[in-house]
């Protein structure tokens, strides 16, 4: 235990950060248990949804700090932990994403079908976006609401598992004791975490600076998306490492928002395409789900060019206490 007047060590910083986000993880857990009492098995939304978006946050920042300040921990129990965590926030990650994605490509197709600049396939009516846009919405529907159900059942069977409560056992114990190298945890925070938060923004800088200059002109495919959503996955590292140290960089959000713009558009543009494949559709759904490929490209390159003007390191500003 710090004596009084006792500088923090680099294992007292990293353990209250880790069981704040503990504490966070059973806080949205007991609500998630509240809201599935009434629930009826329904998709998640409302207190359930919330509680779902709880648990997926505190799962990836305690899976990300035991990955960036590993050394730190005790690496046989750390590990596991940090394995089931991830297992856990993909699974419930799911169902919102599915839902998600069916809301934008409806709002989609509704603002192109009414829009005077996009215009009918050649030799049809004027009407004929609408008509092929209302179809390729059902199409869409379908097969998204189908997804979003799958992925709802995965998340009850995985809620109700024996994995899940060993999970929740595990961070129940984080709340209270983290289990620390004793050793590696002793020193001081600038020399200990510091350095190691640094790895992870170098891992990100140079992820960043692979990436297609702003404004290049390379053809379209979807491949290059990867490299994109790889930056979004090291920019959260970076960024539960630099709130592990108390540090908070506005510019940092906001990039990793276009970043999430950029997920949201490359998977709708990825669902509609897919859509487009399937068997037997008609002539004008085929062209409706077309322009609706083409406008989330638009916004995944819209997003990327939002990405590189905020890529401008500021000043970092301390986390609110």
């Amino acid at each position: 235990m710090a004596q009084p007047n006792h500088d923090p060590t680099a294992g007292d910083v990293l353990g209250a950060y880790l069981r704040s986000q503990a504490t966070a993880f059973l806080r949205a857990l007991r609500l998630h248990d509240a809201g599935a009492a009434g629930a009826g098995g329904g998709p998640l939304g409302g207190d359930d949804g919330d509680a779902a978006h709880g648990l997926r946050g505190a799962a990836r920042r305690i899976a990300s700090s035991l990955s960036t300040f590993r050394v730190l921990t005790q690496a046989s129990w750390a590990d596991p932990l940090r394995t089931e965590l991830v297992w856990l926030s993909s699974t419930l990650a799911d169902e919102h994403a599915y839902a998600a994605r069916l809301s934008r490509l409806m709002e989609a197709l509704q603002r192109l079908s009414a829009s005077p600049e996009v215009p009918a396939p050649r030799g049809t009516g004027a009407g004929a976006l609408t008509v092929g846009a209302a179809r390729a919405g059902a199409l869409l529907e379908r097969q998204l609401t189908l997804a979003r159900t799958r992925a709802h059942s995965a998340t009850l069977q995985a809620l109700g598992s024996a994995r899940f409560h060993a999970v929740a056992d595990a961070v129940a114990v984080l709340a209270s004791e983290v289990p620390l190298d004793p050793v590696a945890a002793d020193g001081r925070p600038d020399d200990v975490l510091t350095p190691l938060a640094e790895m992870a923004g170098t891992r990100l800088g140079a992820a960043v600076a692979a990436l297609p200059a702003a404004g290049a002109s390379t053809p379209y495919s979807a491949h290059a998306d990867a490299a994109w959503h790889e930056v979004r996955r090291l920019l959260r590292v970076h960024r539960y490492a630099r709130e592990a140290l108390g540090t908070y960089e506005p510019h940092l959000a906001a990039a990793s928002e276009a970043l999430n713009q950029h997920r949201d558009a490359s998977e709708a543009a990825t669902a509609s395409a897919t859509a487009a494949r399937t068997p037997r559709i008609a002539p004008a759904t085929a062209y409706a789900l077309g322009v609706l490929h083409a406008d989330q490209r638009h916004a995944v390159e819209a997003s990327r060019l939002t990405f590189h003007t905020l890529w401008t390191p500021t000043a970092a500003v301390p986390a609110a206490p």
